[in-house]
């Protein structure tokens, strides 16, 4: 291939993505994302591209809020005053003497992440973006206390957000930054965890999404594969497995299954490592890091009216090539209550069909699962399992009691599945009438 010929093909690549990115685009304006990235992040070498595609979700209309950690700088600046602050559960204890040192390097970070959004180089992804950064006492703190006998002094917690004032700035097209820390009533100043800051603002705004940039922010198996999407309940045995290893992680992962417990639909964990995550998180069908949600956005159901275009785009490519019985727009429409579908985000993953089988008082009452398709991206899944399985289940509770499936290339599959091959003269009466002899399907049954 020339080069000529690489950047067509390359050209038709990102012409593809943004094609199929549109729907995302759509789905997230006006929606209101609430961003953590800690200390550590804004120290990363990746730390501006985070900020070019901060940028650019804030083009596209999603209303933003950013908190930031401090960690590392509050240490350094400590360090260089030459002041030591005790932890406790990995919780900085605040004391006087130090709060200057907080203060500065909280302050210090908020400007540069303010500079890095001024930004409009020529030739550069901010150029001609206008953005306008509102910082403000939106937090109301109050003493963390006495834990464990130990005194956190200017440590706090989160009494309350500011709801309504940052409503006001994000309906006025502005990025509202917030950092880790507070303000009493008595107006003390507090250093806050930023993980809290972050949930208890989502949770109060009622924000979309939650959306978490660590340096190991996806989470693994223990096959060590990413887990694309996971239940807040199910979160409970990673919290316990990094308490004692990655204390700081484990507390993102608890504020996690905090925000999905209490409204927030969707919480997502990304590396800030990873160049490009917040965008392929948001704008492509899997994304690259986890999901904790407690809405699962992937479900198998019965089929509706409104599939029927899905149900078409899925199978018009198998009926092509012979593996599926052609099917058209009209008798998809009339038999639409006969299948059930795997659905996420508006794309139709898998389908099949449950057919009652007309029977006589001597033959045992009968259904037949067909149609049976799973998108090509998606066939190393186990998304074809996953919605036999369903039909299985519905036709046990349809008092049916047995299955059969005509097939002419994937029998093996469904014999994998509990089927066992068997003859035409195993059908009842009124399926054999309709067996297509031309196409020769074989025929596979299984007892419920």
């Amino acid at each position: 291939m020339n080069s000529a010929e690489q950047s067509h093909s390359t050209t038709l690549q990102y012409v593809h993505w943004f094609r199929h990115s549109a729907p995302y685009i759509n789905a997230h304006r006006n929606k209101t994302f609430v961003i953590m990235f800690d200390g550590e992040a804004v120290e990363h070498q990746n730390f501006q591209h985070i900020i070019h595609d901060i940028a650019l979700l804030h083009s596209l209309g999603i209303r933003l809020i950013l908190v930031h950690g401090a960690r590392p700088q509050i240490n350094a600046q400590l360090e260089k005053s030459q002041i030591q602050t005790p932890f406790h559960e990995d919780i900085r204890v605040t004391t006087r003497e130090s709060l200057n040192s907080v203060m500065s390097a909280v302050g210090a970070i908020r400007l540069q992440i303010e500079a890095q959004l001024s930004m409009g180089l020529a030739n550069s992804p901010m150029y001609g973006a206008r953005i306008d950064v509102v910082s403000g006492n939106f937090i109301t703190a109050k003493p963390y206390g006495i834990r464990d006998g130990v005194d956190f002094q200017l440590t706090g917690e989160v009494r309350s957000v500011d709801t309504d004032a940052i409503q006001r700035h994000l309906d006025n097209h502005n990025i509202v930054l917030l950092g880790p820390s507070g303000y009493s009533t008595t107006g003390e100043v507090f250093n806050l965890l930023t993980e809290e800051v972050a949930t208890k603002t989502a949770i109060s705004i009622k924000a979309d999404k939650l959306i978490f940039l660590g340096e190991q922010a996806e989470i693994l198996n223990p096959n060590n594969e990413l887990l694309r999407e996971i239940s807040s309940e199910q979160l409970d045995p990673y919290i316990q497995q990094y308490q004692n290893t990655h204390p700081q992680w484990m507390m993102s992962l608890r504020a996690a299954q905090t925000a999905s417990m209490n409204g927030v639909n969707r919480v997502h964990l990304l590396s800030y490592t990873h160049d490009g995550a917040l965008v392929e998180e948001l704008f492509t069908r899997d994304g690259c890091g986890t999901m904790v949600t407690d809405a699962h956005y992937e479900e198998v159901r019965m089929a509706n009216i409104h599939d029927v275009g899905g149900l078409i785009s899925l199978l018009r490519p198998l009926e092509e090539q012979g593996i599926l019985v052609y099917r058209s727009r009209e008798r998809l429409e009339s038999e639409i209550e006969q299948f059930a579908v795997i659905e996420r985000d508006g794309m139709i993953l898998a389908c099949a069909a449950l057919y009652p089988i007309p029977t006589t008082e001597d033959e045992l009452r009968s259904a037949e699962i067909a149609c049976v398709a799973v998108h090509p991206s998606y066939r190393k899944s186990n998304r074809g399992s996953q919605i036999l399985h369903y039909l299985e289940e519905k036709a046990r509770s349809l008092n049916f009691e047995q299955l059969f499936i005509l097939t002419t290339r994937t029998a093996h599959w469904f014999i994998e599945h509990g089927f066992e091959q068997v003859s035409v003269d195993d059908l009842p009466n009124a399926r054999q009438e309709l067996y297509n002899y031309q196409r020769n399907s074989l025929v596979c049954k299984k007892m419920l």
